[in-house]
């Protein structure tokens, strides 16, 4: 079967000249591993980031010591977020630290603006300051909090590699890239946690098979998913690009943002696994180039819903409020 080559480059333009390009990367796989469709390097090599979050909380599901706790899929669901910082993911952050009787302070990473124009809004509206509870991974970092206490292992560095929370991700990463953890390079993630570095068609295929196994009915893979599904708003927020995607497609489509634009995304029904890599890292080309290679690939219609093709195209607007161009996929 021949492998489809796509442009899901993005362009800025201003006055229908092509201004600016912003290079990107694909690979799409089925579970097996198959390379269906590449735009660029398929093999190329990057930081996985934040799309690395349902494996990296796999381990904690697969002790039991998440259910020892009673956390449902509301818990799930924010292990796996990069949040807005709105009052919600704030709130359940916190429960899940007061379940463990730890606190604010015990969370590794450190305290930023929150993520959605929302949670900008709230925060200052209630005049406070941005704490680590507002920090995009606080859900992930409360998972592995609790997986580390449960576990009986130290909860004083278990961000840092060689951690056994972190072993474990790490080894989990590795099942199911089927790329040997000798091989997977490591760095520290922009929350303080290990982060891990792999070909593109890898990542892919770790999603494909996340979504492959989870059509079986797989108990742990279906239960991400699910508590994804049923809590896109807790997986990003109001305004956040992968609550909108789940929305908008009813969950048949899953995606996890990456930072420096890194994404990752499963079909299940389709049996598909995406990742992509904007060359530069620039956020206004990473959505519009994921939408567009679900277009090519006939996962979304040519004709997006409102709240997606206001994604795909932007406006390029001036300081006298003047449209002067647009921020739009080449081909």
């Amino acid at each position: 079967m021949d492998v489809r080559s796509l442009d899901i480059d993005i362009v800025a333009t201003r006055a229908s000249v092509e201004e600016s390009r912003h290079r990107v990367h694909a690979a799409v796989v089925d579970a097996s591993g198959r390379l269906l469709a590449v735009a660029g390097d398929p093999d190329l090599v990057t930081v996985w980031r934040s799309c690395a979050k349902p494996f990296q909380v796999m381990p904690f599901l697969e002790s039991g010591e998440f259910d020892a706790l009673d956390w449902d899929a509301r818990e799930l669901a924010l292990a796996c977020a990069s949040h807005g910082g709105e009052p919600e993911h704030v709130e359940l952050a916190a429960e899940m630290l007061e379940r463990i009787e730890l606190e604010e302070g015990d969370l590794a990473c450190g305290a930023h603006e929150p993520l959605s124009r929302r949670g900008i809004r709230m925060l200052q509206q209630s005049g406070e300051r941005p704490t680590r509870l507002h920090n995009n991974c606080s859900g992930k970092h409360a998972a592995m909090l609790a997986f580390a206490q449960r576990s009986g292992w130290p909860t004083l560095g278990y961000e840092q590699d060689g951690h056994p929370v972190q072993q474990r991700a790490l080894a989990s990463v590795s099942t199911w890239s089927n790329v040997p953890e000798s091989q997977i390079p490591r760095s520290v993630d922009g929350c303080g946690v290990v982060a891990f570095a792999l070909p593109l068609r890898a990542m892919a295929l770790a999603f494909a098979k996340l979504g492959a196994s989870a059509e079986r009915g797989e108990p742990h893979s279906s239960r991400i998913l699910e508590s994804i599904r049923a809590n896109p708003f807790l997986l990003g927020g109001t305004d956040r690009f992968d609550t909108v995607l789940i929305e908008e497609t009813g969950g048949t489509v899953i995606s996890k943002v990456g930072a420096e634009g890194v994404h990752s995304i499963t079909v299940p029904g389709a049996g598909l696994g995406l990742a992509i890599k904007v060359a530069d890292g620039a956020t206004r080309a990473q959505y519009p180039a994921v939408l567009r290679l679900l277009q090519h690939l006939g996962v979304l219609p040519d004709s997006l819903s409102p709240r997606l093709a206001a994604i795909l195209s932007t406006p390029i607007i001036n300081t006298r409020g003047t449209v002067v161009g647009d921020v739009r996929p080449h081909a």
